[in-house]
């Protein structure tokens, strides 16, 4: 099971682009704040893809705080020179401003909820 709950603040403003399927691509970079221990803050890049209409995910401002439901995945890509890079990212099912606490909180137990049924029910 594969489960992200992020919150944190964006670091930048949300960058929309359109890819050459049509389908349109929302990227954040969202800042953790420093661990309990009080080591360093993290920076997570953040992809959303096709956002559903009406949410505003390029519209929030860089010191919105967030939270993020969704999925971690390592994609390649070829480089300059021929090489192949790689980059870590979280793959957003959901973001949403943490002032919307209801609708924050109902996403995050909806991704627990999942990820509890997959480890109850045995993998087919």
């Amino acid at each position: 099971m594969n489960v992200v709950v992020l919150r944190g603040v964006l670091s930048s403003a949300p960058v929309a682009r359109e890819l050459r399927s049509g389908d349109v691509v929302v990227n954040y970079e969202v800042t953790t704040p420093p661990a309990r221990d009080g080591v360093g803050a993290d920076s997570v890049p953040v992809a959303w893809f096709s956002p559903p209409a009406g949410a505003g995910a390029a519209a929030m401002e860089p010191g919105t705080e967030v939270v993020v439901v969704g999925r971690v995945k390592r994609r390649y890509f070829r480089a300059g020179g021929g090489g192949t890079q790689s980059r870590t990212e979280v793959v957003a099912d959901k973001v949403l401003p943490a002032r919307r606490a209801k609708a924050a909180e109902r996403a995050v137990l909806d991704a627990l909820a999942e990820a509890e049924e997959a480890f109850v029910a045995p993998a087919a």
